[in-house]
């Protein structure tokens, strides 16, 4: 599948082999020792494995951080980490500077800047940043495990997979590997009083749910594996699980567990009786969905169980979650 949202990084290996010796001249011109030496070594560094390697020469107490996944910044700017600079992604759920919604104010009230916009990594950008730690996302549209090797000459470099796990274990691995556990317990803490308070405000359907993205010639079908089906499972819902025969290969050549693609044309015996819940789309897209004629006459729609989780809803972070959590409380109150 060859959708703009779950497009698998660009083809970057010409660009990033002409680079290579930039980042090598440049890096030295900076001073960065990516042996830990320095400011680093000064603050003391520890060891954090991550879903590229293990790195050795992590600050333990980071002062500059970059994201090159815009994806894993809400993540860091929820547990209050010094984010200096961010990939941007212009978009349906971003703002007019590229910040994803939910997290766009928070960033503009901390002078977040954009490292570079789009997925196309941009390393004499990473450089001018003065990363003292970067953060990369080895999954999903906006991955540069394939930098790795360059990245980490520039400065300590972590990469963390988003999909197949929940946006708080995520949260739990790059908070413990910035050195920031405290304030993981803190923010986890909070966001599970939240799930306890909405579960006695919300009516949990029957029948049930379909978390799904609407990409015009496929479906996307979010399962109880994606940060989304455990924040729903997390309340009580019973996410819908697609029969195999109905699947089709899904992003990334089907090596996720955490959505599956539908064909318009099996809409109906995939989904089932099931509830729908709209990710990512806003209310004029799902309007006019629903009057498409393989819709319409689906029993979620006939029987009036659409609802809208919010444009937000995309990608799972602190931020979105509790947006989420308010949005079904007020579409099914108890």
């Amino acid at each position: 599948m060859r959708t703009a949202l779950f497009r698998t990084a660009s083809r970057r290996g010409a660009g990033l082999v002409v680079l290579a010796a930039l980042v090598a001249t440049m890096t030295a011109a900076c001073g960065t020792d990516s042996d830990g030496g320095g400011d680093a070594a000064a603050g003391g560094v520890r060891s954090v494995t991550h879903d590229a390697g293990t790195t050795a020469n992590v600050p333990a107490s980071p002062k500059r951080i970059v994201s090159l996944s815009v994806t894993l910044t809400g993540h860091l700017l929820a547990l209050r980490a010094p984010v200096v600079a961010t990939q941007a992604a212009p978009g349906p759920f971003s703002d007019p500077t590229g910040f994803f919604l939910q997290w766009a104010e928070v960033a503009k009230q901390r002078n977040v800047a954009v490292v570079y916009a789009g997925s196309e990594l941009n390393l004499e950008k990473v450089i001018a940043a003065k990363p003292d730690l970067i953060i990369g996302s080895a999954s999903g549209g906006d991955s540069t495990v394939k930098a790795y090797d360059q990245l980490k000459a520039i400065a300590p470099t972590l990469m963390f997979r988003y999909d197949n796990v929940s946006w708080q274990d995520l949260t739990r691995k790059i908070g413990t590997a910035v050195g920031q556990a405290d304030d993981v317990t803190r923010l986890l803490d909070d966001f599970t009083a939240k799930v306890a308070a909405t579960r006695t405000k919300v009516k949990v359907p029957t029948q049930p749910v379909a978390p799904l993205r609407n990409n015009g010639t496929e479906i996307v079908v979010f399962t109880k594996d994606s940060a989304q089906g455990q924040l729903l499972t997390s309340l009580g819902f019973a996410v819908r699980v697609v029969p195999d025969n109905l699947k089709g290969a899904g992003p990334e050549g089907g090596n996720r567990a955490d959505v599956v693609t539908i064909a318009q044309e099996n809409l109906g015996p995939a989904l089932g009786d099931s509830s729908i819940m709209f990710v990512g789309h806003n209310q004029d897209q799902i309007a006019k969905t629903q009057t498409a004629p393989l819709w319409a006459g689906l029993p979620a729609v006939t029987g009036k169980r659409v609802y809208d989780l919010g444009l937000d809803s995309f990608r799972m972070d602190y931020f979105s979650a509790t947006a989420v959590l308010q949005r079904l409380e007020r579409a099914l109150p108890a």
